[in-house]
Protein backbone atom coordinates (compact mmCIF):
# COMPACT_ATOMS: atom_id res chain seq x y z
CA UNK A 1 0.00 0.00 0.00
CA UNK A 2 1.25 3.30 -0.95
CA UNK A 3 2.12 5.55 1.68
CA UNK A 4 0.14 9.02 2.08
CA UNK A 5 2.59 11.39 2.62
CA UNK A 6 6.59 11.98 1.70
CA UNK A 7 8.46 14.35 1.70
CA UNK A 8 10.86 15.28 -1.18
CA UNK A 9 14.04 15.96 -0.84
CA UNK A 10 14.51 17.55 -4.39
CA UNK A 11 13.61 20.65 -6.55
CA UNK A 12 10.64 20.44 -8.52
CA UNK A 13 11.86 22.24 -11.42
CA UNK A 14 15.41 21.50 -11.83
CA UNK A 15 16.25 18.54 -9.30
CA UNK A 16 18.57 20.32 -7.32
CA UNK A 17 19.11 19.65 -3.67
CA UNK A 18 19.76 22.83 -2.41
CA UNK A 19 16.35 23.69 -0.50
CA UNK A 20 16.10 26.73 2.25
CA UNK A 21 12.82 27.02 4.73
CA UNK A 22 11.33 30.17 4.25
CA UNK A 23 7.80 30.00 5.77
CA UNK A 24 6.23 27.36 8.14
CA UNK A 25 2.05 27.84 8.54
CA UNK A 26 0.09 25.31 10.93
CA UNK A 27 -0.22 21.52 9.61
CA UNK A 28 -3.37 20.95 8.13
CA UNK A 29 -5.53 17.56 6.66
CA UNK A 30 -5.64 17.55 3.08
CA UNK A 31 -7.55 20.70 2.16
CA UNK A 32 -10.46 19.33 0.68
CA UNK A 33 -10.58 16.26 2.64
CA UNK A 34 -14.72 17.04 3.76
CA UNK A 35 -15.52 14.18 6.26
CA UNK A 36 -19.71 12.66 6.66
CA UNK A 37 -21.73 12.51 9.97
CA UNK A 38 -20.38 9.01 10.29
CA UNK A 39 -16.77 10.52 10.41
CA UNK A 40 -16.81 13.62 12.26
CA UNK A 41 -15.74 12.26 15.88
CA UNK A 42 -12.65 10.83 14.32
CA UNK A 43 -9.59 13.24 14.59
CA UNK A 44 -8.20 13.45 10.54
CA UNK A 45 -4.35 13.65 10.65
CA UNK A 46 -2.54 17.01 9.99
CA UNK A 47 0.39 17.18 7.29
CA UNK A 48 3.22 20.06 7.69
CA UNK A 49 2.44 22.76 5.50
CA UNK A 50 6.38 23.58 5.39
CA UNK A 51 7.71 26.50 2.58
CA UNK A 52 10.85 26.04 0.42
CA UNK A 53 13.19 27.81 -1.84
CA UNK A 54 15.16 26.10 -4.51
CA UNK A 55 18.96 27.86 -4.45
CA UNK A 56 19.27 26.63 -7.72
CA UNK A 57 16.15 28.02 -9.67
CA UNK A 58 14.62 29.80 -6.88
CA UNK A 59 11.29 27.75 -7.47
CA UNK A 60 8.81 28.28 -4.50
CA UNK A 61 7.83 24.76 -3.51
CA UNK A 62 6.34 22.22 -0.58
CA UNK A 63 8.52 19.25 -0.28
CA UNK A 64 5.69 17.26 1.75
CA UNK A 65 3.83 15.12 -1.11
CA UNK A 66 0.44 13.76 -0.18
CA UNK A 67 -1.04 11.06 -2.22
CA UNK A 68 -2.68 12.34 -5.23
CA UNK A 69 -5.12 9.47 -5.07
CA UNK A 70 -5.99 10.76 -1.94
CA UNK A 71 -6.39 14.89 -2.70
CA UNK A 72 -7.91 14.08 -5.98
CA UNK A 73 -9.60 10.74 -6.67
CA UNK A 74 -12.71 11.96 -4.49
CA UNK A 75 -12.67 15.39 -5.07
CA UNK A 76 -15.25 17.76 -4.03
CA UNK A 77 -14.30 20.83 -6.06
CA UNK A 78 -16.46 21.74 -9.44
CA UNK A 79 -15.74 25.00 -11.77
CA UNK A 80 -19.66 24.96 -12.58
CA UNK A 81 -20.74 25.69 -9.54
CA UNK A 82 -19.03 29.24 -9.57
CA UNK A 83 -20.49 31.66 -12.04
CA UNK A 84 -17.08 33.85 -11.52
CA UNK A 85 -15.33 30.96 -12.44
CA UNK A 86 -17.75 30.45 -15.47
CA UNK A 87 -17.29 33.46 -16.81
CA UNK A 88 -13.59 33.50 -16.44
CA UNK A 89 -13.47 30.42 -18.70
CA UNK A 90 -15.91 31.79 -20.97
CA UNK A 91 -13.75 34.41 -21.67
CA UNK A 92 -10.64 32.26 -21.59
CA UNK A 93 -11.57 29.87 -23.90
CA UNK A 94 -13.00 33.21 -26.53
CA UNK A 95 -9.35 35.28 -25.68
CA UNK A 96 -7.18 31.42 -27.14
CA UNK A 97 -9.51 31.29 -30.32
CA UNK A 98 -9.05 34.71 -31.16
CA UNK A 99 -5.21 34.67 -30.78
CA UNK A 100 -4.41 31.59 -31.95
CA UNK A 101 -7.28 30.75 -34.47
CA UNK A 102 -6.86 26.82 -34.42
CA UNK A 103 -8.76 25.38 -37.60
CA UNK A 104 -12.26 23.97 -36.77
CA UNK A 105 -12.33 20.70 -35.76
CA UNK A 106 -9.22 20.39 -34.49
CA UNK A 107 -8.24 18.87 -30.91
CA UNK A 108 -8.27 20.40 -27.56
CA UNK A 109 -7.36 18.52 -24.26
CA UNK A 110 -7.77 20.06 -20.80
CA UNK A 111 -5.50 18.40 -18.09
CA UNK A 112 -7.46 18.73 -15.07
CA UNK A 113 -10.58 19.66 -16.48
CA UNK A 114 -12.77 19.03 -13.43
CA UNK A 115 -16.55 19.15 -14.74
CA UNK A 116 -15.49 20.67 -18.22
CA UNK A 117 -16.36 24.20 -18.15
CA UNK A 118 -13.67 25.21 -19.94
CA UNK A 119 -13.99 22.44 -22.70
CA UNK A 120 -17.71 23.39 -23.11
CA UNK A 121 -16.93 26.33 -24.51
CA UNK A 122 -14.12 24.85 -26.51
CA UNK A 123 -16.88 22.50 -27.37
CA UNK A 124 -19.49 25.18 -28.52
CA UNK A 125 -16.92 26.49 -31.44
CA UNK A 126 -17.01 23.11 -33.04
CA UNK A 127 -13.73 21.98 -31.86
CA UNK A 128 -13.10 18.26 -30.68
CA UNK A 129 -12.35 18.08 -26.86
CA UNK A 130 -10.67 15.76 -24.35
CA UNK A 131 -10.72 16.58 -21.24
CA UNK A 132 -8.70 14.60 -18.40
CA UNK A 133 -9.37 14.58 -14.62
CA UNK A 134 -8.09 12.06 -12.12
CA UNK A 135 -11.20 12.88 -10.07
CA UNK A 136 -13.02 9.64 -10.93
CA UNK A 137 -17.35 10.94 -9.60
CA UNK A 138 -16.57 14.14 -12.14
CA UNK A 139 -15.35 12.87 -14.47
CA UNK A 140 -17.99 10.77 -15.20
CA UNK A 141 -20.40 13.39 -14.82
CA UNK A 142 -18.58 15.31 -17.37
CA UNK A 143 -18.92 12.84 -20.06
CA UNK A 144 -22.18 12.16 -18.80
CA UNK A 145 -23.03 15.73 -19.83
CA UNK A 146 -21.02 15.70 -22.94
CA UNK A 147 -17.66 16.67 -22.41
CA UNK A 148 -15.50 13.75 -22.82
CA UNK A 149 -13.51 12.96 -20.02
CA UNK A 150 -10.95 10.23 -19.07
CA UNK A 151 -10.69 9.43 -15.33
CA UNK A 152 -6.74 9.69 -15.31
CA UNK A 153 -3.64 11.79 -14.25
CA UNK A 154 -1.96 12.45 -17.14
CA UNK A 155 1.73 11.15 -17.95
CA UNK A 156 3.77 10.61 -21.10
CA UNK A 157 2.46 7.26 -21.82
CA UNK A 158 -1.63 8.41 -22.04
CA UNK A 159 -0.17 11.20 -24.00
CA UNK A 160 1.19 8.71 -26.65
CA UNK A 161 -1.80 7.27 -26.17
CA UNK A 162 -4.12 10.17 -27.30
CA UNK A 163 -1.68 11.17 -30.17
CA UNK A 164 -2.25 7.24 -31.53
CA UNK A 165 -6.07 7.00 -31.18
CA UNK A 166 -6.93 11.06 -31.70
CA UNK A 167 -4.23 12.93 -33.24
CA UNK A 168 -1.66 15.37 -31.50
CA UNK A 169 -3.53 18.60 -30.36
CA UNK A 170 -4.05 22.27 -31.35
CA UNK A 171 -4.65 23.36 -27.66
CA UNK A 172 -3.56 21.74 -24.60
CA UNK A 173 -4.32 23.68 -21.36
CA UNK A 174 -4.23 22.97 -17.73
CA UNK A 175 -5.33 25.54 -15.40
CA UNK A 176 -4.98 25.67 -11.98
CA UNK A 177 -3.61 22.17 -11.30
CA UNK A 178 -0.02 22.86 -12.89
CA UNK A 179 0.81 23.55 -9.06
CA UNK A 180 -0.95 20.41 -8.24
CA UNK A 181 1.63 17.50 -9.91
CA UNK A 182 4.89 16.25 -8.28
CA UNK A 183 6.62 15.32 -11.30
CA UNK A 184 5.96 18.36 -13.35
CA UNK A 185 8.83 16.98 -16.17
CA UNK A 186 7.01 14.07 -17.06
CA UNK A 187 4.09 16.29 -17.30
CA UNK A 188 5.93 19.00 -19.82
CA UNK A 189 7.01 15.83 -21.75
CA UNK A 190 3.88 14.73 -22.29
CA UNK A 191 2.77 18.00 -23.11
CA UNK A 192 5.64 18.67 -25.62
CA UNK A 193 4.51 14.64 -27.81
CA UNK A 194 0.64 15.67 -27.19
CA UNK A 195 1.29 19.31 -28.84
CA UNK A 196 0.96 19.56 -33.31
CA UNK A 197 4.01 21.85 -34.41
CA UNK A 198 2.07 25.17 -34.11
CA UNK A 199 0.45 23.58 -30.80
CA UNK A 200 0.27 25.73 -28.02
CA UNK A 201 0.05 25.04 -24.31
CA UNK A 202 -1.94 27.49 -21.90
CA UNK A 203 -1.83 27.16 -18.20
CA UNK A 204 -3.15 29.24 -15.10
CA UNK A 205 -1.37 29.13 -11.91
CA UNK A 206 -1.40 31.43 -8.80
CA UNK A 207 1.37 33.64 -9.41
CA UNK A 208 4.11 34.37 -6.69
CA UNK A 209 4.40 38.38 -7.23
CA UNK A 210 0.33 38.52 -6.02
CA UNK A 211 0.90 36.05 -3.31
CA UNK A 212 3.24 37.83 -1.93
CA UNK A 213 2.28 41.03 -2.59
CA UNK A 214 -0.83 40.72 -1.21
CA UNK A 215 -0.06 37.88 1.46
CA UNK A 216 -2.03 35.35 0.24
CA UNK A 217 -0.59 32.78 2.11
CA UNK A 218 -4.07 30.81 1.96
CA UNK A 219 -3.38 29.47 -1.24
CA UNK A 220 -0.80 27.18 0.36
CA UNK A 221 -2.56 23.90 0.97
CA UNK A 222 -0.96 20.07 0.16
CA UNK A 223 -2.89 20.42 -3.46
CA UNK A 224 -0.41 23.69 -4.18
CA UNK A 225 2.95 21.94 -4.04
CA UNK A 226 4.21 24.94 -6.40
CA UNK A 227 4.21 28.89 -5.97
CA UNK A 228 5.13 30.14 -9.68
CA UNK A 229 7.37 32.89 -11.00
CA UNK A 230 8.16 33.55 -14.39
CA UNK A 231 11.84 33.22 -13.75
CA UNK A 232 11.66 29.75 -13.09
CA UNK A 233 9.26 28.36 -14.72
CA UNK A 234 11.20 29.73 -18.06
CA UNK A 235 14.30 27.41 -17.25
CA UNK A 236 12.01 24.42 -16.45
CA UNK A 237 10.20 24.45 -20.14
CA UNK A 238 13.81 25.20 -21.89
CA UNK A 239 14.57 21.38 -20.03
CA UNK A 240 11.90 20.08 -21.28
CA UNK A 241 12.51 21.47 -24.73
CA UNK A 242 9.28 23.71 -24.69
CA UNK A 243 9.12 27.54 -24.98
CA UNK A 244 7.76 30.24 -22.65
CA UNK A 245 6.94 32.31 -25.19
CA UNK A 246 4.11 35.34 -23.33
CA UNK A 247 3.07 35.65 -20.18
CA UNK A 248 -0.13 37.57 -18.63
CA UNK A 249 -1.24 38.37 -15.03
CA UNK A 250 -5.44 37.62 -14.83
CA UNK A 251 -7.43 38.35 -11.43
CA UNK A 252 -8.23 34.58 -10.75
CA UNK A 253 -8.19 33.11 -7.58
CA UNK A 254 -6.99 36.73 -5.82
CA UNK A 255 -4.25 36.73 -8.84
CA UNK A 256 -2.66 34.32 -11.23
CA UNK A 257 -0.38 33.81 -14.13
CA UNK A 258 -1.40 32.94 -17.93
CA UNK A 259 1.41 31.55 -19.66
CA UNK A 260 1.29 30.17 -23.43
CA UNK A 261 4.43 27.41 -24.53
CA UNK A 262 5.35 25.84 -27.56
CA UNK A 263 7.93 23.21 -28.82
CA UNK A 264 11.35 24.72 -29.17
CA UNK A 265 11.58 26.62 -32.07
CA UNK A 266 8.15 27.02 -32.64
CA UNK A 267 6.46 29.83 -34.92
CA UNK A 268 4.99 32.06 -31.93
CA UNK A 269 6.59 35.14 -31.31
CA UNK A 270 8.72 36.05 -28.04
CA UNK A 271 6.23 39.05 -27.14
CA UNK A 272 8.34 40.51 -24.39
CA UNK A 273 5.97 39.72 -21.26
CA UNK A 274 8.16 36.83 -20.12
CA UNK A 275 11.47 39.50 -19.68
CA UNK A 276 8.93 41.96 -18.03
CA UNK A 277 7.61 39.75 -15.52
CA UNK A 278 11.39 38.37 -14.26
CA UNK A 279 12.52 42.09 -14.01
CA UNK A 280 9.17 42.22 -12.14
CA UNK A 281 9.91 38.91 -9.78
CA UNK A 282 13.90 40.92 -9.19
CA UNK A 283 12.66 43.80 -8.46
CA UNK A 284 10.78 42.16 -5.66
CA UNK A 285 13.45 40.46 -4.71
CA UNK A 286 11.53 37.14 -4.46
CA UNK A 287 14.92 35.23 -6.18
CA UNK A 288 15.91 35.98 -2.47
CA UNK A 289 14.96 33.75 0.76
CA UNK A 290 15.29 37.08 2.78
CA UNK A 291 12.63 38.78 1.48
CA UNK A 292 10.30 36.11 0.93
CA UNK A 293 10.81 35.00 5.00
CA UNK A 294 9.83 38.63 5.42
CA UNK A 295 6.13 37.20 4.19
CA UNK A 296 5.63 35.70 7.30
CA UNK A 297 6.08 38.35 9.39
CA UNK A 298 2.68 39.94 7.37
CA UNK A 299 0.87 37.02 7.69
CA UNK A 300 1.31 36.92 11.45
CA UNK A 301 0.46 40.39 11.43
CA UNK A 302 -2.65 39.89 9.60
CA UNK A 303 -3.50 36.76 11.60
CA UNK A 304 -3.38 39.08 14.73
CA UNK A 305 -5.66 41.89 13.25
CA UNK A 306 -8.44 39.09 11.88
CA UNK A 307 -8.24 37.42 15.85
CA UNK A 308 -8.69 40.88 17.35
CA UNK A 309 -11.94 41.56 15.12
CA UNK A 310 -13.33 38.32 15.52
CA UNK A 311 -12.78 38.31 19.21
CA UNK A 312 -14.33 41.16 19.71
CA UNK A 313 -17.59 40.43 18.12
CA UNK A 314 -17.80 37.36 19.90
CA UNK A 315 -17.50 38.87 23.14
CA UNK A 316 -20.16 41.50 22.44
CA UNK A 317 -22.25 38.21 21.55
CA UNK A 318 -22.32 38.16 17.96
CA UNK A 319 -23.08 34.64 15.91
CA UNK A 320 -20.82 33.84 13.61
CA UNK A 321 -21.26 31.70 10.23
CA UNK A 322 -18.97 31.13 7.52
CA UNK A 323 -19.92 31.55 3.59
CA UNK A 324 -17.50 29.79 1.07
CA UNK A 325 -16.19 26.39 2.19
CA UNK A 326 -12.89 26.36 -0.50
CA UNK A 327 -10.02 24.59 -0.05
CA UNK A 328 -7.83 27.82 1.08
CA UNK A 329 -10.26 28.20 3.80
CA UNK A 330 -8.20 24.83 5.12
CA UNK A 331 -5.28 26.91 5.51
CA UNK A 332 -6.66 29.89 7.00
CA UNK A 333 -8.78 28.66 9.75
CA UNK A 334 -6.21 26.39 10.87
CA UNK A 335 -3.19 28.98 10.77
CA UNK A 336 -5.47 32.01 12.16
CA UNK A 337 -6.46 29.54 15.14
CA UNK A 338 -10.24 29.31 14.64
CA UNK A 339 -11.68 26.95 17.08
CA UNK A 340 -14.31 24.40 16.54
CA UNK A 341 -17.25 26.21 17.85
CA UNK A 342 -16.13 29.70 16.24
CA UNK A 343 -18.36 29.11 13.40
CA UNK A 344 -22.33 27.68 13.55
CA UNK A 345 -21.92 26.89 10.21
CA UNK A 346 -20.59 27.56 6.57
CA UNK A 347 -22.57 27.73 3.76
CA UNK A 348 -21.56 26.39 0.42
CA UNK A 349 -23.11 26.57 -3.02
CA UNK A 350 -21.61 23.34 -3.92
CA UNK A 351 -24.11 20.36 -3.73
CA UNK A 352 -21.28 17.84 -3.30
CA UNK A 353 -19.98 20.04 -0.05
CA UNK A 354 -23.05 20.45 1.27
CA UNK A 355 -24.36 17.80 4.21
CA UNK A 356 -20.51 16.53 4.63
CA UNK A 357 -18.13 18.68 7.39
CA UNK A 358 -14.85 21.06 6.85
CA UNK A 359 -11.75 19.25 7.27
CA UNK A 360 -10.27 19.64 10.60
CA UNK A 361 -12.55 21.56 12.59
CA UNK A 362 -15.45 19.66 10.90
CA UNK A 363 -17.69 22.67 11.14
CA UNK A 364 -21.45 21.57 9.02
CA UNK A 365 -21.75 23.24 5.49
CA UNK A 366 -24.95 23.70 4.29
CA UNK A 367 -26.79 25.29 1.78
CA UNK A 368 -27.62 28.84 1.47
CA UNK A 369 -31.20 28.14 2.03
CA UNK A 370 -30.52 28.70 6.14
CA UNK A 371 -30.41 32.23 5.37
CA UNK A 372 -34.10 32.18 4.40
CA UNK A 373 -34.36 30.86 8.38
CA UNK A 374 -32.24 32.21 10.23
CA UNK A 375 -29.42 35.04 9.97
CA UNK A 376 -26.62 34.94 11.93
CA UNK A 377 -25.13 38.06 12.77
CA UNK A 378 -21.63 37.87 10.93
CA UNK A 379 -20.91 36.11 8.10
CA UNK A 380 -16.97 35.41 7.72
CA UNK A 381 -16.48 35.11 3.67
CA UNK A 382 -13.16 32.27 3.24
CA UNK A 383 -14.37 32.54 -0.32
CA UNK A 384 -13.11 36.12 -0.14
CA UNK A 385 -11.60 36.29 -3.80
CA UNK A 386 -15.30 36.19 -4.13
CA UNK A 387 -16.43 38.53 -2.03
CA UNK A 388 -18.26 41.03 -3.95
CA UNK A 389 -20.00 38.70 -6.00
CA UNK A 390 -20.97 36.93 -2.60
CA UNK A 391 -22.31 40.41 -1.18
CA UNK A 392 -24.05 41.44 -3.55
CA UNK A 393 -25.99 38.16 -4.24
CA UNK A 394 -26.71 38.36 -0.19
CA UNK A 395 -28.35 41.89 -0.17
CA UNK A 396 -30.79 40.58 1.80
CA UNK A 397 -29.14 39.04 4.46
CA UNK A 398 -27.62 43.21 4.71
CA UNK A 399 -30.90 44.84 5.26
CA UNK A 400 -31.93 42.48 8.28
CA UNK A 401 -29.31 43.42 9.82
CA UNK A 402 -26.10 41.11 9.06
CA UNK A 403 -22.67 42.12 8.68
CA UNK A 404 -19.91 40.70 6.27
CA UNK A 405 -16.66 39.92 7.44
CA UNK A 406 -14.13 39.99 4.96
CA UNK A 407 -10.28 37.83 6.00
CA UNK A 408 -8.05 38.53 3.52
CA UNK A 409 -6.14 40.34 1.76
CA UNK A 410 -6.96 42.94 4.25
CA UNK A 411 -9.75 42.71 7.41
CA UNK A 412 -12.70 44.79 6.59
CA UNK A 413 -16.08 44.65 8.33
CA UNK A 414 -18.74 45.59 5.77
CA UNK A 415 -21.02 47.37 5.78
Amino acid sequence: MQAMHHRRTHCQLCNSSALTPILSLEPTPPANAFVTEAQRDIKQPCFPLDVFQCEHCHHVQLLDVLDPAVLFENYVYVSGTSPAFVKHFEEYAASVCSRFNPSVGSLIVDIGSNDGTLLNFFKSRNYRVLGIDPAQVIAANATAAGIETLPAFFTPKLASEIVSTRGQAAIVSANNVFAHAEDLYSIAVGIADLLKPDGVFTFEVSYLVDVFQDVLFDTIYHEHMAYHAVGPLQRFFKRADLELFSVARVSSHGGSLRGYVQKAGGPHTFDGTVDKLINIERQLGLDQPATLRKFGNRIDLLRDQFKTVLQDLKKAGKSVAGYGAPAKATTLLHHFGIKPGTLDYIIDDSPLKQGLYSPGQHIPVVSSEILLRSTPDILLILAWNFAEVIMTNNAAFVKKGGKFLVPMPAVRLYP
